[in-house]
């Protein structure tokens, strides 16, 4: 079994349900989330943890974890951007099963908050922590 490095963005919320799973799985997306969406590489994780999450939630958080990459193979990467803006499309009907091919456990590599660590909203900006840019 051949593992693939992921990362996920993720504000507070989420990261205290992946905790509460042993860091173990993701939890499931909320019904307006019809995509669980794994990125191909830290400075994507990063760029939305610290330029989204933190600003939506007044924290941001990188997550990484390997998946077995046989699995991995039914999904195509996505560029939604620039080059370094690459990501998977999981529906979220499959999240689950996709939990289920994570190898070992899910760690935080980066955190990010804002200086007073209150919530900061630009006009118009998504109530929703988890929505990406684009």
């Amino acid at each position: 079994m051949k593992p693939t490095t992921l990362y996920r963005p993720v504000g507070p919320k989420e990261l205290a349900l992946i905790e509460q799973s042993g860091w173990k799985s993701f939890p499931p997306r909320l019904r307006d989330q019809p995509i669980f969406y794994p990125v191909m590489n830290e400075d994507y994780a990063i760029q939305i943890a610290r330029d989204w999450n933190v600003p939506a939630s007044g924290s941001g958080f990188v997550t990484r974890f390997e998946v077995d990459a046989d699995f991995l193979s039914r999904y195509t990467e996505q560029v939604v951007g620039g080059a370094m803006h690459r990501e998977l499309w999981v529906p979220a009907e499959e999240l689950e099963e996709f939990n289920q091919h994570i190898i070992g456990l899910i760690e935080v590599t980066q955190s990010f908050t804002s200086p007073n660590g209150a919530v900061q909203r630009s006009p118009g900006q998504a109530r929703d922590s988890e929505r990406r840019p684009g």
